[in-house]
C-alpha cells in the first residue's frame, strides 16, 4: 500500500504506507520534513495537508478537535486536514497529499 506525497517544492514522492498509521507517521517514516509539533495528539495544526479533491469524500469527516487546530492553520482550504487525524487504511490505498505551509 502506499500514498503520493507532494512536498512544498512541488515533488511527489510515493510513501509505503501501512494499515492503522496515521498518514503523518507515514509521511515521517517515509523521510520527508513534517514538523508534527505535537506528535500526533491534535495538539497543533503542523502536520496540516492538503487532501487531493479525488479522495476528500473518502476520507471520515474531521472532528470538532481537528476543525479547531485548523482554525489556526496557515492557508486552510476546503480540502486542508491535519494528517495526524487520518488513519490509513486499505481503502486509502493511493491516496494523495500535499504538505501544506507551516508544516515544514
Amino acid at each position: 500500500m502506499r500514498i503520493l506525497c507532494t512536498d512544498t517544492e512541488g515533488k511527489e514522492r510515493e510513501l509505503l504506507a501501512t494499515n492503522e498509521w496515521t498518514v503523518m507517521e507515514i509521511i515521517r517514516e517515509g523521510g520527508l520534513p513534517i514538523l508534527a509539533q505535537c506528535g500526533g495528539s491534535c495538539a497543533c495544526a503542523t502536520c496540516h495537508v492538503y487532501v487531493d479533491p479525488a479522495w476528500k469524500d473518502k476520507l471520515p469527516e474531521p472532528n470538532e478537535e481537528e476543525v479547531g487546530m485548523l482554525d489556526g492553520a496557515f492557508e486552510v482550504t476546503e480540502n486542508s486536514r491535519l494528517s495526524c487525524q487520518i488513519i490509513f487504511n486499505e481503502e486509502l490505498d493511493g491516496l494523495k497529499v500535499t504538505l501544506a505551509p507551516g508544516s515544514v
